[in-house]
């Protein structure tokens, strides 16, 4: 066990700044966000440091006895997987209240900035507990800041939104629950009752019990990533909320679907994963083709962006249960780097809207013409969002789709559909905004400041970064792929080479060593 908590003790900075950023004076509270933010960045950076690249197994590990009548601990620690996920959420919170510094100014300022420090405290708890007690209150705590955060602060219809996004999570909440009951019942009548990840991993399931479990913890995850479907709740929420909350929900928050798959599904239920994994792959399939069909009639810049990551996430999911090395690292990478292209997208159309006034693309036109800077970083992150190669999505897309082709070759051409409908959306959205004769209201138009530019130049610098060097990022998610995939009991294929395809220098060596 580790001897300093440094994962508590980035747990606990953004929520005990939360409290006092909620009952700062007004005139700091941006500040003083900003500030937390930054400050659990550091921590996050530090975390990274002391992580070892060779190893696949949990790290900085946390464990106290929590409530030792049902075997329940206070279980911290992470893998590659858990790590990168930690590094995304301290890197896209302090980018969002910087970029949205004036979000919520036409409510309470205080209670908006306290609520996102505070979603971002228990992501982090999520991402790091190895105890599936402790994961699913944090899980379910998640959902306080985000109805509030949806619900107070937006366009007119968020609260019916909040209300619709919290009624699908809490309904996947309460399927969770019975699974989680369910594995207490298991673990108890095999020994002594744990929640602990590392005895869970351990135990020996029956094949009915794991698939019911299995069912359970795949929906609850379904539903928060989302995946066809249980995704309605997506577009309604990324139209009425704020551009910086969806950035929160959609490239934080949703992505403890696709890592509780990983995490859970394949590490819990390994044989009832592989049983599953045919139903699994048909609604990824459905999710990138209709996600992106439906994007593609979209009037409104925000739900159609909200729409593309039903396509993203059902990519995403097709990488988890391809059950490769290829497929699990592209699902890891496409979870950063999908991350990383929405959250520009999201504040860039942010401040599109705030400059126009309106979020419907039939209003808009012309616009490069007097934005040309906000005009550029729109185009490069819808070009990353649609896979343009040297952008860092395309790596990680280009990894799932050999995954996908490599477990079936009908799986992978429907799901390259989705890459050709990505580029209609992505440049007929470009092309209705920002190209054609300029409208006489935009006359005047501001392009973007610096503090605007500042927020999403770190996020354009890493999406050129990692398409032509995603090897940082792969360094720390292959170790945990192979790992796990031992665990499942899977192995990637090896190569068949024709005897006739040997050169004839090669076998007169084997045949001189014989």
């Amino acid at each position: 066990m580790n001897e300093f908590p440094w994962l508590t003790l980035l747990i606990l900075a953004p929520l005990v700044g939360a409290v006092v950023v909620g009952f700062a004076p007004a005139a700091v509270t941006k500040t003083a966000a900003v500030g937390v933010a930054l400050l659990t960045l550091a921590l996050g950076v530090a975390v990274a440091l002391q992580f070892d690249l060779d190893s696949g197994g949990m790290q900085l590990e946390e464990q106290h006895s929590w409530i030792e009548a049902f075997g329940v601990h206070y279980a911290l620690g992470v893998d590659g997987l858990g790590l990168l996920m930690v590094l995304l959420t301290v890197v896209l919170v302090p980018i969002v209240l910087v970029a949205g510094w004036f979000d919520g100014d036409d409510g309470n300022t205080r209670a908006f900035f306290a609520w996102a420090l505070a979603l971002e405290g228990l992501s982090l708890a999520v991402f790091c507990a190895t105890d599936v007690f402790l994961f699913y209150v944090v899980f379910e705590a998640t959902l306080i800041p985000a109805y509030f955060l949806i619900g107070g602060y937006g366009r007119a219809g968020r609260g019916a939104a909040a209300v619709k996004f919290l009624m699908f999570q809490l309904a996947g909440g309460l399927i969770l629950l019975a699974a989680v009951i369910g594995l207490y019942v298991v673990s108890a009548q095999q020994g002594t009752p744990s929640y602990l990840l590392s005895d869970l991993t351990e135990l020996d399931i029956s094949t009915e019990a794991g698939r019911w479990l299995f069912a359970g913890f795949f929906i609850a995850f379904a539903i928060k990533a989302p995946l066809f479907p249980v995704h309605t709740w997506l577009a309604d929420t990324t139209e009425k909320a704020t551009p910086g909350v969806s950035v929160l929900l959609v490239c934080v928050l949703d992505k403890i679907g696709t890592f509780g798959m990983l995490r859970f599904c394949l590490g819990i239920f390994p044989e009832a994963s592989q049983w599953a994994t045919p139903l699994v792959m048909v609604l990824a399939l459905i999710s990138i083709v209709y996600g992106a069909l439906v994007a593609i009639g979209q009037d409104d810049v925000l739900r159609l962006i909200g729409l593309t990551s039903l396509s993203h996430f059902g990519f995403i999911t097709i990488g988890v249960f391809a059950m490769t090395t290829q497929g699990g690292s592209g699902a890891i990478l496409y979870m950063v780097n999908h991350g990383l292209g929405t959250a520009a997208l999201f504040l860039l159309a942010g401040y599109l809207i705030r400059r126009r006034g309106t979020s419907l693309i039939s209003q808009m036109g012309g616009l490069e013409k007097v934005t040309p800077v906000l005009a550029g970083l729109f185009l490069v992150a819808g070009l990353a969002t649609l896979g343009l190669p040297g952008l860092s999505p395309f790596v990680s897309e280009f990894l799932v789709l050999l995954s996908a082709f490599d477990y079936a070759w009908y799986v992978g051409a429907v799901a390259v559909t989705g890459i050709v409908l990505a580029a209609i959306y992505v440049l007929w959205m470009y092309q209705r905004v920002f190209t054609g004769p300029g409208l006489p209201e935009h006359e005047g138009t501001p392009d973007l400041d610096r503090r605007e530019i500042g927020a999403v130049a770190p996020l354009m610098l890493a999406l050129v970064l990692f398409g032509f060097y995603p090897m940082p990022l792969l360094d720390v998610a292959n170790p945990t792929v192979e790992t796990l995939l031992t665990h499942v009991g899977v192995s990637d294929d090896e190569p068949d080479v024709p005897a006739d395809s040997v050169p004839d220098h090669a076998a007169t060596e084997e045949g001189g060593e014989h």
